[in-house]
């Protein structure tokens, strides 16, 4: 009861997805916040010993349903089992990650339960609300906070009264940290049968693709960003020759995405993808509240702009003032150089 549960994905060869190691992290520390229980719930097929990787992130309670028909995904039975789950446990707080699973899941639970949801939060916090029509005070409720507007302003969202409070977040935006690495918690394993019906394995996958990702800028530690001002698709393929001899990744801005300049799976920003890289060279990039959102939490970050005032540079550790089409390329050249 008023706990808060995680929902853990599970992903090819019995792993956890990281974005639920993640909110594992953020769901300790609001528990830590609110005086209560952690818990996560392990869906799927094999989940044998699944609890011991899911403990020590401080996990006090794991709740696993295991049976061949729950893996891979399939809607109908993951939302009726997460369902009559919160229906029994009654948590606060219920948290997902807003990938594909998380987007077709989350929306289905917070329907049938009447719950509310917000979707692709960038930050969770726990603090308090007045309603100002009835003067009433809420103590203690789940801060929502999330871009909205394309990104132009943060929103604030708060569920007062409805339970739980559910939020679908990002991937890369909270930190991944083990609490204590023999942190022991209890294991509930649950009888599949009594959560789900027959008509809930009607749909089954009969052959499935799993189309591997072009990039893997969620954890690069290396990331050459690009803006408006590389001027070109032809500008960022510099700065492709530049991160392939960093054995890095590259990455843009929504104004370069919007551009044609960069696919878009390769925004990073509100409105795109949150990195944290040892090493962030930002080429062009004005820096907007937007993007740097999605790359502050940069180890070093250098800034290569013409423009000495730039935003961005306030909070670069390196600033190389001059254009990008003359630096990247000087650039280019001593890398090529020192592999030689």
């Amino acid at each position: 009861m008023d706990n808060i549960f995680v929902y853990c994905e599970i992903t090819e060869g019995r792993n956890v997805a990281p974005v639920s190691l993640e909110l594992l992290t953020k769901g300790r520390s609001l528990a830590d916040r609110l005086g209560c229980a952690l818990e996560a719930v392990a869906i799927g097929s094999g989940l044998e010993g699944i609890e011991a990787d899911l403990y020590p992130y401080g996990v006090d309670r794991v709740h696993v349903f295991d049976d061949a028909a729950l893996f891979p995904y399939t809607t109908a039975p993951h939302a009726a089992i997460i369902t009559k789950l919160f229906t029994e446990e009654k948590p606060q707080i219920a948290l997902m990650g807003a990938t594909v699973i998380g987007r077709d899941l989350g929306p289905r639970v917070s329907s049938s339960l009447h719950s509310g949801l917000t979707a692709d939060c960038t930050s969770l916090e726990i603090g308090e609300y007045e309603d100002k029509k009835s003067g009433k005070v809420y103590e203690n409720l789940l801060y929502q906070i999330r871009p909205a507007f394309g990104g132009n302003i943060i929103a604030t969202i708060v569920n007062p009264d409805n339970r739980p409070q559910m939020a679908t977040v990002r991937e890369g935006v909270m930190k991944r940290e083990i609490r204590d690495a023999a942190y022991k918690g209890e294991l509930v394993r649950h009888d599949v049968s009594k959560y789900i019906a027959p008509e809930d394995l009607l749909v089954r996958v009969i052959e499935r693709h799993v189309e591997k990702p072009s990039h893997h800028l969620d954890t690069a530690n290396i990331i050459v960003a690009g803006g408006y001002g590389m001027g070109s698709r032809e500008g960022f393929d510099k700065l492709f020759e530049l991160a392939k001899l960093l054995h890095g990744e590259v990455g843009a801005t929504r104004a370069a995405v919007d551009a044609g300049f960069c696919d878009h799976d390769r925004q990073i920003g509100q409105t795109g993808l949150t990195v944290r890289p040892k090493l962030y060279i930002a080429c062009g990039i004005s820096g907007q509240i937007q993007h740097i959102a999605g790359m502050k939490e940069s180890g070093i970050i250098i800034s290569v702009n013409s423009d000495p005032d730039a935003p961005i540079n306030s909070i670069a550790d390196y600033v190389v003032t001059g254009r990008v089409e003359d630096v990247i390329p000087k650039l280019i050249a001593h890398y090529k150089n020192l592999t030689k």
